[in-house]
């Protein structure tokens, strides 16, 4: 017997056409899970798209329009709002200690056009010394380190450039002191 065949699974349907109530209900489903900006949306679907039509033998570029249609409905509907998406993400990532290089490109990355990606950036009034002090603090990097923090210092500021952060801003940020209640100290 050369053609093993499994008696207990038959073997699978291919899965349905991609329809516009289909595109919908993907879109829905996701916005319900995940903020998201117009661009992300559109790779998501398009990921999607691309799955099913394999699956089907079918060309994926002929649902471009659909997968438009179905962002722009969204857009319409102001379930999607890139200015307000690129806002709040910025918020987040600054107050998690993120560089301001970085932020603008988790937003790129994200779909966000570079136009709104700065806008949202240019209303940040976090300043880099501060994200920098945040990153250290989080990463317990710097005054935050419970032991060896002398012989450690060159590769925590190494760690905080790398974040994109500037050598005067990681250099104040490791060679700071900790703040008060944080980590015991």
């Amino acid at each position: 017997m050369s053609e093993f065949v499994s008696a207990t699974q038959p073997p699978r349907k291919p899965p349905r056409p991609v329809s516009r109530e289909w595109l919908f209900r993907a879109a829905a489903y996701y916005l319900e899970r995940y903020s998201s900006s117009s661009g992300n949306l559109r790779r998501v679907l398009q990921r999607k798209v691309l799955k099913r039509t394999r699956e089907r033998g079918e060309e994926a570029g002929d649902f471009q329009g659909l997968i438009d249609e179905t962002v722009a409905h969204f857009v319409e509907l102001r379930l999607l709002d890139d200015k307000a998406y690129a806002e709040s993400r910025v918020a987040t990532l600054r107050r998690k200690g993120t560089s301001l290089s970085r932020t603008r490109m988790k937003l790129i990355e994200k779909g966000v056009d570079a136009e709104t990606a700065q806008a949202a950036l240019g209303r940040d009034e976090t300043p880099e010394a501060e994200a920098a002090q945040r990153l250290v603090r989080r990463r317990r990097l710097g005054p935050y380190r419970t032991r060896e923090r002398a012989e450690r210092r060159d590769r925590d500021i190494a760690a905080v450039m790398r974040a994109g952060f500037s050598f005067r801003d990681a250099v104040a940020a490791v060679d700071g002191e900790a703040e008060e209640g944080v980590l015991g100290t």
